[in-house]
């Protein structure tokens, strides 16, 4: 997925509620909302204002974990952090010039590193493949700006927002795949639901696209550094 933003055909992504609406929620809206809290004297008042989806009769609503149109995200993905050189100041201080490998990058090691940093890294900092989920924000290459949100059924995604979900078309067959190669492990077809469904069933197991949950939409585009 990180390779489909970095080539620019992902520019959606889904994120099951948190806090699934009842099966007779009336239909439900995507805004800014004061949601209700219980005073000290056991009172209804209007809360702060909070950015996420309600129902219109007002009996269910869940904050948007993901932000609001406008705000930005850092991407983060399997790297590695390299010290490259060292100056030392009069003080002691060291500072170390760092280069950052990045695992999408076809899984090179010192011919991918795009990039050079001036800053203190600590022991925990230089370590080899890293998973994503310890990447610290300054290696981050990835900015992303929601442009929209909404809620909606996992099923009822259209094809082409199953392609925008970062997709890859090969040109010679018209079917689509979650990444170049798949199409010999029986992973195309021309229908991008179908391919986006198998992918859904992968990353949250089997059963979870027949499960038919409310997912967060989040549409965005990606800001040049």
């Amino acid at each position: 997925m990180v390779r489909a933003i970095l080539e620019g055909r992902k520019t959606q992504t889904r994120r099951v509620v948190k806090n699934q609406p009842p099966e007779d929620v009336s239909p439900i809206v995507v805004d800014r909302y004061h949601p209700t809290v219980i005073l000290r004297n056991g009172e209804e008042a209007p809360g702060e204002e909070i950015f996420g989806a309600y129902s219109d009769d007002g009996d269910w609503g869940s904050k948007c974990p993901y932000g609001a149109p406008g705000d930005r995200l850092w991407v983060r993905e399997t790297h590695d952090v390299n010290r490259l050189g060292v100056e030392t100041f009069p003080d002691g201080c060291e500072r170390f010039y760092a280069g950052i490998a990045y695992k999408a990058d076809d899984g090179r090691h010192e011919a991918d590193i795009t990039e050079r940093l001036y800053r203190t890294l600590d022991e925990t900092e230089s370590r080899g493949w890293t998973a994503s989920i310890h990447m610290p924000r300054w290696a981050s290459r990835i900015t992303l700006e929601i442009t929209g949100v909404r809620v909606e059924r996992l099923n009822d995604i259209s094809e082409a927002d199953a392609a925008n979900e970062g997709l890859y078309r090969l040109p010679a067959l018209g079917r689509y795949v979650v990444q170049k190669g798949e199409q010999y492990f029986g992973g195309a077809d021309r229908d991008a639901r179908v391919v986006f469904a198998d992918l859904w069933d992968r990353i949250n197991g089997g059963g979870a696209w027949d499960a038919n949950p409310w997912v967060w939409v989040v549409e965005f585009k990606r800001i040049e550094a």
